[in-house]
């Protein structure tokens, strides 16, 4: 079993640092970019903490969190999934169905009847993770907002 728990204010420089990790790492797979993350100051990092969603995990052999995930309620029935990224050293080991996990009971606590998600359409390992976890794909399409060469699918799972 992999902890997982949601990050409070302390959490923010852990939470900074694997989400600009995550952007320098797989550019592609974000809506955002590290140039304009990088230059975010404390106080932005401590309220998408303070908004709620946020999860981070943990392995016991790593020093630092394993994975970042979070959610955010679009409407009264939807919790986006949003940031999932697992460090390198963390793949393979659960991470990844752990975050889902979480934000999907977040997601079940806010009322929420579904989670979305937005996934590249060239990141297969990250498609494959959210098909293990339950997802499937939807008939929504769009650009990448950070790279809008890049197509984006929708996938949904129902909770």
């Amino acid at each position: 079993m992999v902890p997982v728990r949601e990050t409070v204010a302390a959490d923010w420089q852990a939470l900074r640092d694997i989400r600009l990790e995550a952007l320098r790492n797989a550019p592609e797979a974000f809506g955002s970019t590290y140039e304009r993350e990088v230059e975010r100051p404390e106080a932005r990092w401590l309220d998408w903490i303070a908004r709620g969603g946020m999860f981070l995990a943990f392995l016991p052999d790593l020093s630092e969190p394993a994975g970042l995930a979070g959610g955010y309620q679009e409407d009264p029935d939807t919790v986006e999934l949003v940031s999932m990224y697992v460090r390198s050293p963390a793949r393979g080991r659960g991470v990844g169905e752990a975050l889902v996990a979480a934000v999907a009971r977040w997601a079940e606590d806010k009322g929420a009847k579904s989670l979305h998600l937005w996934v590249t359409e060239i990141n297969a390992p990250a498609r494959l993770l959210y098909q293990r976890c339950g997802f499937s794909p939807t008939a929504e399409r769009q650009p990448l907002p950070s790279n809008p060469a890049l197509g984006e699918l929708g996938m949904t799972l129902p909770l």
